[in-house]
């Protein structure tokens, strides 16, 4: 008598009992580890970073003659376009990005790996403009090494003074940050052409790194500021 109480009949005349009336299990969906250590990471960088500032307004508000001028030697122009280089990277990078989230559902074989991002624009999956953004990024610390050499030329080796010190650790430790992003890009592209399946775990390393480049990109548009336009 329980067991037919219990039975419900449906629309279609089949029989179901209240089992199939339960309610799903709710699931709980947790943050993923890997971002949230990243995230952490990162503010903790954000402090490193505030320290570099804070040399250089040191040596602004006590040596304001030197400041002006060994600003005056810094190539503005030239830095500006550096700059726009390192900003459009970080537009790459997120293309790469939402080409990686198009390939999570899908089962894709080795060597076609942008199959599902032909939506995209230009038809590029996420390995394209990885290696687009690898490029940028290189070009961008190419450049940095090339205004070095300019500078050193002109008088202002790391040793000269106090500002050719907090110029040479600011602006080398962020070319620093940049490289680990440049090899952070190499990493991923290889473990993509490495796997049979591109899912998950593997659009989570390409989110990862984009966090960090994002990071360093926004990082230098402040040091710009500071370095470049700060008189």
């Amino acid at each position: 008598m329980v067991q037919e109480s219990a039975a419900r009949i449906g629309h279609n005349g089949t029989v179901t009992t209240s089992a199939t009336y339960a309610p799903a299990a709710r699931t709980i969906k947790r943050p993923n580890p890997v971002a949230v250590g990243t995230i952490v990471w990162l503010g903790s960088e954000v402090m490193f970073f505030a320290g570099l500032f804070a040399i250089y307004f040191t040596i602004r508000s006590t040596s304001p003659e030197l400041w002006g001028e060994r600003t005056e030697m810094l190539n503005v122009p030239y830095a500006f376009v550096n700059t726009l280089i390192l900003v459009f990277s970080s537009f790459t990078c997120q293309m790469g990005v939402f080409a990686a989230e198009d390939l999570q559902p899908y089962k894709l074989p080795k060597g076609q790996l942008n199959a599902a991002g032909r939506r995209r624009l230009f038809g590029w999956g996420m390995v394209e403009w990885f290696w687009v953004t690898f490029i940028l990024g290189a070009i961008f610390v190419s450049g940095q090494v090339w205004e070095y050499a300019q500078l050193t030329m002109e008088g202002m080796p790391i040793s000269a003074d106090s500002y050719g010190s907090a110029f040479y650790l600011t602006t080398g430790f962020h070319a620093l940050h940049v490289t680990g992003g440049l090899i952070a890009f190499l990493l991923v592209i290889g473990r993509a052409y490495a796997v049979k399946n591109f899912g998950h775990k593997e659009a989570t390393s390409s989110i990862v790194v984009s966090y960090y480049w994002h990071f360093v990109d926004v990082v230098w548009i402040v040091l710009f500021i500071v370095i470049y336009f700060l008189k």
